[in-house]
């Protein structure tokens, strides 16, 4: 059981690493290309470079755009 606990942190180190160099380099809201990005307050799509500042439709920040996930 315990390996299998240390397989999850394991994981969970690798992700958190990799979310932390998107913050320190710059990149949680701009990958170097167009992307789909989604407003998690009202649901509103853009195709752009970046997530926008805040949402032309509802006005809420950067802070609640996530890139697109289409996972079905």
């Amino acid at each position: 059981m315990f390996e299998n606990i240390g397989k999850v942190e394991a994981e969970h180190e690798k992700r958190y690493r990799e979310l932390a160099k998107n913050v320190e380099d710059g990149t949680v809201f701009a990958k170097g290309g167009k992307l789909f990005w989604k407003c998690r307050n009202c649901g509103a799509v853009f195709e752009l470079d970046k997530a926008p500042e805040k949402c032309p439709v509802c006005q809420h920040p950067q802070a609640y755009f996530e890139i697109q996930a289409k996972n079905w």
